[in-house]
């Protein structure tokens, strides 16, 4: 009999949750050499791959991608890598194709890959056999096929549960080397958590404050790249004195790659914290589905893309969906700005610099981000309650 302290993991109340752990990898000489294999090894098969395939469609008229085992005989030097690497560059094209085919207009056609261009990066998956297994972590390393121990620094260790079943190696541009270990773990599903409107909470992107919430809070994060734009371009007016391909000029170089390494980290440190701190303080958040290509030409004085609210959303979406909670999106062409959230009128369009309005049918004053941040709030949560009658009625 099952004891009643266990919990009950039937497959109709649990499901399979992935959780990655990024590691700093520090692989010797050797190790260093084998992963450069590796990545030129996975651009090469990526590449020769896409072009039989478009070959054969020219001839045939029918999509087929050969598999990479076609291609070591010709190309002996494929032998020396992990071939479970050489799979996944397999299965990513074909991943590829697919979400081409869905959706054409949100998934471009697959490119072939260029050194200089594309980074540097590879996977393999963990073949588990018994007691034994391809990849496996130990307290300061991480096992490899190949490569066998590469040191690492875990940020934090796995759970119990969790199961290892990939790893991503990455060098980034600054020859620092990472690993993303996935590991994945059977959970209880959340409960699901029906929002009230006083815990729901509407976020208006806003260039100036990053959001404006419908309560009027603002998130106001440091402006990292503006604080270092002085230092990025002295570092730029320097390297244009300097011979291309020198010792200084590659330092120089390096430095630079590093600052704006850490403009990135800052960014995304403060878009977890700030994710994290919204989806365990509120139960529904309300945002507007915003294109932000469009809103950077409309706003050209702006920029647009270094704020991240586009990661953004993405992150509040996976965490919230994981707390049994909902982000709800609003159309991105509803007028939200312009309607006044008192009674409801809609004025004409506003220029991009007004701040606030005057209703000029109730007489309302309004700051207009903290009005639209209302009106999603009120839409999205009109559109939860619809959803939730309508699958009271089926």
């Amino acid at each position: 009999m099952k004891k009643k302290d266990e919990p009950n993991l039937s497959a109709k109340n649990c499901v399979t949750q992935y959780n990655t752990i990024k590691v700093r990898l520090y692989p010797n000489q050797e190790q260093k050499e084998l992963f450069q294999k590796t990545f030129g090894c996975c651009r090469y098969i990526w590449n020769q791959m896409l072009a039989d395939h478009e070959r054969f469609y020219l001839e045939t008229d029918a999509h087929f991608i050969p598999t990479p085992a076609k291609y070591k005989k010709g190309a002996p030097f494929l032998k020396e890598v992990d071939h479970q690497a050489l799979t996944q560059e397999y299965n990513k094209l074909s991943q590829a194709f697919r979400n081409f085919f869905r959706n054409p207009k949100a998934f471009g056609y697959p490119n072939f890959k260029r050194k200089k261009e594309d980074r540097d990066t590879f996977s393999a998956c963990n073949q588990i056999s018994g007691n034994s297994a391809t990849i496996y972590i130990t307290k300061d390393a991480v096992r490899m096929t190949k490569a066998g121990l590469v040191k690492a620094k875990f940020p934090c260790r796995p759970r119990s549960g969790w199961k290892l079943t990939r790893i991503t190696v990455e060098r980034s541009k600054t020859g620092k080397y990472f690993g993303y270990l996935l590991f994945s773990c059977v959970v209880h599903k959340p409960k699901p958590i029906q929002p009230i409107k006083e815990r729901t909470i509407g976020l208006k992107y806003s260039l100036s404050h990053f959001y404006v919430a419908d309560n009027g809070f603002t998130a106001d994060p440091p402006l990292w790249l503006r604080r270092s734009q002085e230092k990025l371009s002295q570092m730029q007016q320097r390297l244009c004195r300097m011979k291309p391909g020198s010792n200084n000029y590659q330092e120089m170089v390096q430095k630079y790659r590093l600052l704006h390494e850490h403009i990135a980290n800052q960014r995304r440190d403060f878009l977890h914290k700030e994710s994290c701190r919204i989806a365990n303080e509120w139960d529904a958040v309300c945002v507007r589905d915003d294109s932000l290509t469009d809103i950077s030409q409309e706003l050209t004085g702006g920029d647009v893309f270094n704020s991240g609210f586009g990661r953004f959303r993405e992150m509040l979406g996976y965490k919230l969906e994981r707390r049994g909670k909902q982000l709800l999106l609003v159309d991105r062409y509803l007028p939200t700005t312009r309607i006044c959230s008192v009674c409801g009128h809609e004025t004409q369009k506003l220029a991009p610099k007004t701040k606030r309005w005057i209703c000029p049918v109730c007489g309302t004053e309004h700051e207009k981000d903290k009005n639209a941040a209302v009106n999603i709030k009120n839409q999205g949560f009109h559109q939860s309650s619809l959803n939730l009658g309508s699958s009271f009625a089926s």
